[in-house]
């Protein structure tokens, strides 16, 4: 990927929030636009909205006012873009973003992704279930959730989106 992509997308984290999203890499346009989830086939902000985690539908490019809300976004690559299968292996920071969950301390973590979940795990996406993981020790609550990309539409379903809402707002 071309330089200029890289960095776009900037991490909207601070201490405590109430759920992070994290995906793999920022797509092509969204690198582009320097918004996250900005591909209009994209599912996310909608998702978000009709799943009950946020009290209206927001646009790719309001994305840093969610920061108000307690939510925040990061990739496990912050220098590749593209889709998931266009990522080197090595633009793939998981000791960053762990790193990254220990200094924020988010209350959840969604991957937005099973892709992204197995990265993170470091086991086959197959091997991934939908909706809240186990607890792991020293970590927040996780969810994995179905790609909102309009490139998975073969697997999306809503309820993995709906449980992480119920529990956020628990």
């Amino acid at each position: 990927m071309p330089d200029i992509l890289s960095h776009r997308l900037p991490d909207q984290l601070r201490p405590n929030l109430r759920l992070v999203f994290v995906g793999t890499a920022a797509s092509t346009r969204s690198a582009e636009l320097g918004h996250y989830y900005a591909h209009p086939g994209n599912r996310f902000w909608r998702a978000i909205h009709e799943a009950g985690i946020t009290p209206r539908r927001y646009q790719p490019g309001e994305f840093a006012e969610l920061i108000g809300l307690g939510i925040g976004f990061t990739d496990l690559s912050k220098t590749g873009a593209g889709m998931d299968h266009q990522i080197a292996a090595e633009a793939i920071d998981v000791a960053g973003f762990r790193a990254k969950m220990v200094k924020y301390r988010p209350r959840t973590i969604a991957f937005t992704s099973k892709k992204a979940a197995s990265l993170f795990y470091g086991r086959p996406s197959a091997g991934i279930a939908l909706g809240r993981q186990v607890r792991e020790e020293g970590l927040p609550e996780i969810f994995v959730l179905p790609s909102p990309s309009g490139a998975a539409s073969g697997s999306w379903t809503l309820e993995p989106w709906r449980e992480l809402a119920a529990w956020i707002n628990s």
